[in-house]
């Protein structure tokens, strides 16, 4: 397995295991709406001040992450799409996906990251609080997927000793 960062190619790939991950909660892809931007890897990452990163496996996407530097403030990263297979989850590939894009965060001169996460999601926020995001308690109701669903706002402050 490696870590790589993403092509246009990937992004079927992509698009695959974000489903096969909804799946396991009865939803599914909407490539009209919440997953829109996934059509489009370049416009929607790179041309931003972003970076998009596959964990692939013999040519499976298996793993992926993403993080946007904020235009409104660039000392802020906002995290998305950290996704990985369910036999994946909380291995040293999750965390090393993880750590990549922190890092990666810092480099770019950000003091902190955020971003939102599915309130169905309870693993993944568990290993968020192993690498210290703090939850604020704000959640905020999504109706841009085929099912609606609810998002807990995560941050981390950066150190950059």
């Amino acid at each position: 397995m490696k870590i790589r960062v993403a092509t246009q190619n990937d992004s079927p790939g992509i698009i695959a295991l974000i489903d096969r991950v909804y799946q396991e909660y009865g939803d599914a892809v909407n490539l009209e709406g919440a997953e829109a931007d996934l059509m489009d890897l370049q416009t929607n990452y790179f041309a931003k001040a972003g970076c998009f990163w596959v964990l692939e496996d013999q040519s499976q996407i298996v793993g992926s992450h993403a993080a946007l530097v904020s235009a409104a403030n660039p000392s802020v990263c906002n995290f998305r799409r950290l996704y990985l297979d369910a036999a994946l989850r909380g291995s040293p590939w999750s965390q090393a996906l993880m750590q990549l894009t922190i890092d990666w965060a810092r480099e770019q001169g950000c003091k902190r990251v955020e971003f939102w996460s599915d309130t169905r999601f309870a693993r993944a926020h568990r290993f968020f609080d192993k690498f210290g995001f703090q939850k604020t308690g704000e959640i905020r109701q999504m109706h841009d997927g085929h099912i609606p669903y609810s998002e807990y706002f995560y941050f981390l402050a950066l150190d950059h000793q």
